[in-house]
């Protein structure tokens, strides 16, 4: 009877010490067993209880002894052993710490754990979402490079019906570059000179990282001298010493230079290239307009095409230059405000016009080649470089031409007389029909008002006919002098090469025309 009582009263001992709890509850334990695959907890059940490995991230950051508070899954598996959670009791009280300390656009820390679906899963104490989309900011570490590291993130949305977190990466870099940008910005000084990394390299200049903030190195701030674009002076990785010229602070703005690390080379230009002065330099570009010519390092003056030959009319500085071409100029003038260097090369030769008076005066018999012909007269070479014009009204004194190209062709030659020379604006005039008396005294002497004459219709115009009294001799009947019923219907009683009789109203020696008429004829 003894021993059935001493039974009994171990087992009334052994089911009090045994704790009472329910599936749900969180009840704290004593890791007593770590094994491959399984952790094993006292929880002062009859049994120890179970936890899966894989819910400890870091399974070395526990040891036998610690204890820790579990959730009751469920009171006993097949084994007899109650089934618990140590990452679900973390994960309630890590939900709870966030909605208690932070809020949405706050900053907090996490830890990567593993890709899912649309994004990845970040331990902040609880599991947040981060999407894809707002996993990393173009430029820095690919995230998948950063499992398991500490980083920093914002919290876009908390909804706390679903218990639900959404994380940005992106914004946290962004912020966390705009507040580096923010402290580099705060410590700059306008003249202060600065090192940075060419970071990109644009057709108007350069952006330098200058550790957090970049800086704009323009296009007309890297060297005195001209430049055609910023590859030539900088390319992408170059580090460089930069001065600070300007710094917007509200726009997050830096302007940077290169050229002003060095004295201004246009200071005395003009008395380092006084005007007037032959200097040689070396052809840098050549534009349509002009060639660039070097003087010294920084410094660069135009030779614009007009200023290159006082003979040759040259359409572009390519025909008798080319870069890299060492070549002597002499300087014209200088505007070191605008800094700008007109130079010339004809200067260097005597100007042909300078005594054109004197090798063609006023009456001169000159020859030369039809070098072009235009719709009002043609120009005649009288030596390389020089020409003159012959006027479509300086061919003939009686010939009525309508294009020069009726009478000349390119290249041949032709004689003329000096009419007029501008030496200020570099023009001859010259005239054919000058070679031989003006005729047209005589003219009026042979056809005398009132005779009557035979000639031949060359031309029907509205207002009247023109009739050939003789070879390159036209007179007009006016509409007004022609019988009644030929006025109305000029076209139809009038051909070409029609023989008709007329009677000369008047010779005008002056204006060289001949008045006809055909009435009472």
């Amino acid at each position: 009877m003894d021993n059935i009582k001493e039974g009994n009263d171990f087992a009334s001992l052994y089911g009090a010490s045994i704790k009472s709890f329910k599936e749900g509850d969180i009840v704290k334990g004593r890791i007593v067993e770590i094994r491959a695959k399984e952790i094993l907890v006292d929880v002062g059940y009859k049994s120890e209880g179970i936890i899966p490995i894989y819910e400890f991230s870091d399974p070395s950051s526990i040891k036998v002894g610690d204890e820790i508070e579990v959730l009751v899954e469920s009171k006993e598996n097949e084994h007899g052993m109650p089934v618990l959670s140590w990452q679900k009791v973390r994960r309630a009280q890590g939900w709870e710490a966030v909605i208690s300390r932070y809020k949405e656009g706050s900053m907090i820390q996490g830890k990567i754990t593993r890709r899912v679906k649309g994004g990845y899963i970040v331990d902040i104490g609880a599991d947040a979402f981060l999407p894809t989309s707002l996993a990393t900011l173009r430029g820095h570490q690919d995230i998948n490079q950063q499992f398991g590291q500490v980083l920093d993130f914002k919290i876009v949305t908390i909804n706390k019906l679903r218990k639900n977190v959404v994380l940005s990466r992106k914004d946290a870099l962004q912020q966390k570059l705009f507040e580096e940008k923010a402290k580099v910005i705060a410590e700059l000084i306008k003249g202060q000179i600065v090192t940075g990394n060419v970071k990109n390299v644009t057709d108007f200049g350069a952006f330098i990282d200058l550790g957090g903030a970049d800086g704009l190195l323009h296009i007309t701030d890297m060297s005195w001298g001209r430049i055609s674009h910023p590859s030539e002076v900088v390319k992408v990785g170059d580090r460089l010493e930069v001065m600070v010229l300007d710094i917007d602070k509200a726009a997050g703005k830096i302007s940077l230079g290169l050229k002003q690390k060095s004295p201004n080379p246009w200071l005395d230009v003009d008395t380092k290239f006084p005007v007037g002065s032959r200097l040689k330099g070396r052809v840098t570009n050549l534009a349509p307009y002009g060639a660039f010519v070097e003087l010294e390092k920084g410094i660069e003056g135009l030779v614009h095409v007009s200023e290159m030959s006082w003979k040759k009319k040259i359409a572009h500085p390519n025909e008798i230059l080319k870069v890299g071409d060492e070549i002597e100029v002499i300087v014209l003038d200088i505007d070191r405000q605008n800094q700008r260097i007109s130079l010339g090369i004809k200067q260097l030769e005597q100007d042909p016009w300078g005594d054109i008076e004197v090798k063609y005066p006023v009456g001169t018999k000159v020859k030369g080649k039809a070098r072009n012909i235009v719709d009002y007269g043609v120009f005649v070479e009288l030596e390389e470089g020089l020409d003159g014009l012959v006027h479509i009204s300086d061919v003939s004194w009686t010939k009525k031409v309508g294009h020069p190209k009726e009478i000349f062709k390119k290249g041949e030659e032709i004689e003329a007389v000096v009419l007029s020379v501008d030496k200020t604006n570099r023009k001859i005039a010259l005239g054919i029909k000058q070679l031989t008396p003006d005729p047209w005294p005589e003219i009026a002497n042979e056809f005398p008002s009132g005779i009557e004459i035979e000639g031949t219709v060359t031309k029907i115009v509205n207002f009247g006919v023109f009739v050939e009294l003789r070879k390159d001799l036209e007179g007009l009947i006016h509409i007004s002098e022609l019988k009644q019923e030929s006025a109305a219907k000029l076209d139809t009683l009038y051909k070409v090469d029609q023989k008709v009789k007329v009677r000369v109203v008047k010779v005008d020696v002056e204006q060289k025309k001949i008045a006809l008429s055909n009435k009472d004829v």
